[in-house]
């Protein structure tokens, strides 16, 4: 049994000491799933940390299998806590390169030999760890991707991964921090029924932290909903939940595209991934489509179907193996996927959220916003241009270094360092821009998105969650792009955060006629948001439509029976 009395935890933010949790009371029995709901930044994940031990608390009581755990344990404490739980967090991957079944191997070993080191094939004892490493993965149905690189899985295959390797630790209490995010229907099906034949076959605490309410309606015995460093209530989840939903701000209306004109044209695509050992992953065979101008277009799909794999060749970041992605541009047609003299003057207009965005913590907003119009703005790139031919530098190695700002921070670093330059290229080659100027390129775009001018000076950690996603929409929209491409940026927001950003979102498209395209595995964000849904399947296109019809299609070969009851049912 897990028991938490009058748990305290403070910040220090600078000279201030914020308090993040006061006065926490909680008992999770044994074999009971406990859920968690609250809006972003309301101490939840903090929360799962104090447990787990890799967080300070400042007063109170942990309470686990009758072992009492206190702020002056130290570090004793703190290791106890270590040792006997398993985490989950956010976002937070943290996996070993090489086959999946590694990480957990891995794992094992630890009990052998006091570390996580990799003990070749030849030990006496590594047929028992690859076997019950094995039987780890079959646990959470990832038996087929053991030897599978941990950096090609799907997003949610890594969640089931990070499950399993928790799971092999033997825990006596188990903290899982948004379990399914990041995944289809499907997945999310299948680690939900996971979690629920744990909760028997472990018979220990489990507390899961999820936003989604149906998740929880789904999974949860009880749900308690922290707001304001406290818990204000406890009990039957569907009781709870609907007093949380209750701040749910109304949906605006989707805009009316009439002329379907389209600005992007996939013609006869092709893109074959496979891995040594392995063999074919994904093959995405002669696939075309169009993408209307001022459209908000939205790809679904079951994890690992090639939607994020389409999105970055769609965005000219991955090449296709044969065919084309052509953008209209100036009323010429632009192939994005090779190199030309328009290519740049097509980027410019292009503006990208990948799935694990985050604002760069020790800047603040006006100054990412100056960096991003620098290169963007326009002229730019004629500035560019003539200094990158006083350097010596060609057009299409130009072209790259424009690139890079778009990519991954792990992609744009590998990239500069195989170049043998640094982010400094970006300050030599594009013109410089008064930081007072910013404020005349993001007021419109600030006020579009309920943002407050202020916001402009503060780093990430002076915002909340809601601001901190704003923020990171309102970098995207400041350079006025024609076109935005977000890929799965919003799976872990509260649904009260998410609604602001969907109608953020459609005054976006509706003020300024931005064409939208995003990937999302939330199937009530899919349906509020766009005006069309294309669902792939297998590196092609399956079903493309509206979308209510597409995702309840989805929902349907899914078997996501979770999703039987959904936040509009909860918010009535």
């Amino acid at each position: 049994m897990l028991r938490l009395s009058n748990v305290v935890k403070d910040y220090e933010i600078g000279s201030e000491k914020k308090r993040i949790l006061d006065g926490i009371n909680l008992a999770v029995n044994d074999g009971e799933i406990l859920g968690i709901t609250g809006r972003s930044g309301s101490g939840k994940t903090t929360l799962l940390r104090i447990i787990r031990g890799v967080e300070n608390f400042d007063g109170g009581i942990i309470d686990l299998d009758g072992n009492v755990i206190t702020p002056e344990s130290g570090y004793e404490g703190k290791r106890f806590l270590n040792l006997n739980t398993a985490i989950h967090l956010q976002r937070s991957f943290g996996l070993w390169a090489g086959p999946a079944i590694e990480n957990i191997i891995r794992k094992l070993n630890f009990f052998y030999s006091g570390d996580e080191s990799l003990p070749s094939e030849d030990s006496p004892y590594y047929e028992e760890l690859y076997n019950t490493a094995l039987s780890y993965l079959k646990l959470v149905g990832l038996e087929n991707k053991a030897l599978h690189s941990s950096n090609f899985l799907s997003g949610g295959e890594k969640q089931r991964l990070i499950l399993a390797r928790q799971l092999s630790a033997k825990p006596r209490a188990l903290l899982l921090d948004e379990p399914v995010t990041m995944t289809g229907p499907d997945t999310k099906q299948e680690i939900l029924d996971v979690i629920k034949s744990l909760k028997n076959r472990l018979n220990i605490p489990i507390l899961v932290i999820s936003h989604l309410p149906e998740i929880h309606m789904y999974l949860s015995d009880r749900v308690i909903y922290l707001e304001n460093q406290k818990i204000i209530d406890e009990g039957e989840p569907e009781k709870v939940l609907k007093n949380f939903l209750k701040k749910l701000q109304p949906s605006i209306e989707l805009s009316d595209v009439h002329n379907k004109k389209p600005c992007i044209k996939v013609q006869n695509l092709s893109r074959r991934l496979s891995l040594i050992r392995v063999g074919e992953v994904l093959s995405i065979k002669n696939l075309s489509l169009d993408i209307n101008e001022g459209e908000i277009t939205a790809f679904v799909g079951s994890s690992g179907a090639g939607k994020t794999t389409l999105l970055k060749m769609i965005e000219g970041l991955h090449e296709p193996d044969n065919g084309k992605i052509c953008y209209l541009h100036n009323g010429d047609w632009v192939d994005i996927s090779h190199y030309s003299l328009q290519r740049m003057e097509l980027r410019r207009k292009i503006s990208l959220m990948h799935q694990e965005f985050i604002l760069p913590p020790h800047s603040t907003l006006r100054e990412q916003i100056a960096f991003k119009l620098k290169i963007k703005r326009e002229g730019a790139i004629g500035y560019a241009r003539k200094k990158a031919d006083e350097l010596g530098i060609s057009d299409e190695l130009l072209d790259l270094i424009y690139k890079l700002p778009d990519m991954s921070e792990d992609e744009k670093s590998d990239i500069l360092q195989k170049l043998g330059v640094t982010e400094n290229i970006y300050y030599e080659l594009f013109p410089e821009i008064e930081q007072e100027d910013v404020e005349s390129y993001a007021r419109e775009i600030f006020d579009a998105l309920d943002l407050s001018m202020d916001v402009l000076d503060k780093t990430t950690y002076q915002m909340s969650g809601g601001e901190h996603v704003r923020a990171f929409i309102a970098l995207s929209m400041s350079t006025s792009p024609e076109i935005l491409m977000l890929d799965e940026p919003f799976g872990d927001l509260d649904p009260i955060t998410l609604r602001d950003v969907t109608n953020s979102l459609k005054s976006i498209n509706k003020n300024f006629g931005t064409t939208i395209v995003l990937v999302s595995h939330h199937m009530d964000f899919v349906n509020e948001v766009a005006h069309r849904a294309i669902l792939v399947n297998n590196g092609g296109i399956e079903m493309d439509g509206e979308p209510n019809k597409v995702c309840r299609y989805l929902i349907n070969q899914s078997n996501a029976v979770y999703l039987n009851q959904s936040i509009k049912d909860l918010a009535k």
